[in-house]
């Protein structure tokens, strides 16, 4: 038996196959829950990207606001301290759960276990969503359901805060090597077929399904020479 099927627990299946090493096994989550270690994952480039994504959460008294599966790292903690009415968090793991409430033990914080192409909140639950490097780790399909999922939860005038990796990345440095081009192709499965979509577009024809459309909201703020992007859509009806 392939050492995966032991962390398929009611995971999604690519989850548990191609990344039980770094969110699923106790002990990488205690491992990678360090700021030394996310900042190296992320080149260096971590804190610039939670501030990037923190300067673009506002949210207004009496909304409700809601991240898209857990992340390692302060930005949860700092979520849920500027969210007014707390933060709703979802995640496939209890484990990746039961981390986030111990880092935000002394703010409000809803946590459920849920799929993420699958999530049990009613139609127009939020005033906003936050997605902090979740797209490129799902194959198409996935992440196409989650697209869905994800705005017909959004209210008309909500915003969705996207913190990725930039489009197709052909002329920076670490992406001509190579071998690091391999390297990070092995690790992360996904991301080649993420880097060459556009991501407006799809987010366009999954919101097309609920009767809504999707705005940029300003310029999206580019990092590491654009290989990482925050970006901000409005959702509205069509």
């Amino acid at each position: 038996m392939a050492l995966y099927h032991r962390f398929l627990d009611a995971v999604p299946w690519y989850l548990a196959r191609y990344y039980w090493w770094a969110y699923l096994w106790k002990r990488s989550i205690w491992f990678f829950d360090h700021q030394p270690m996310i900042n190296a994952i992320l080149f260096g480039h971590y804190e610039k990207l939670m501030h990037a994504t923190l300067a673009r959460y506002q949210p207004q008294p009496g909304e409700h606001c809601l991240q898209l599966t857990c992340v390692y790292g302060k930005l949860t903690p700092q979520l849920a301290r500027l969210s007014p009415t707390g933060l709703h968090i979802m995640d496939a793991s209890m484990d990746q759960l039961a981390l986030a409430r111990r880092k935000c033990a002394d703010t409000p914080l809803y946590a459920a276990r849920m799929d993420a192409e699958s999530l049990g909140y009613i139609d127009d639950a939020f005033d906003s969503v936050v997605l902090f490097f979740l797209l490129h780790e799902m194959p198409t399909e996935a992440r196409q359901n989650t697209f869905a999922e994800m705005l017909r939860v959004t209210r008309p005038g909500g915003t969705i805060l996207i913190t990725e990796y930039g489009p197709l990345p052909t002329h920076h440095f670490l992406y001509r090597f190579a071998p690091f081009r391999w390297l990070l192709g092995w690790l992360e499965p996904f991301l080649p077929g993420f880097w060459h979509e556009d991501l407006d577009a799809k987010l366009n024809e999954a919101a097309a399904a609920s009767g809504k459309r999707i705005e940029r909201v300003g310029k999206e703020a580019v990092i590491f020479s654009s290989f990482y992007r925050v970006i901000e859509y409005r959702l509205e009806m069509s």
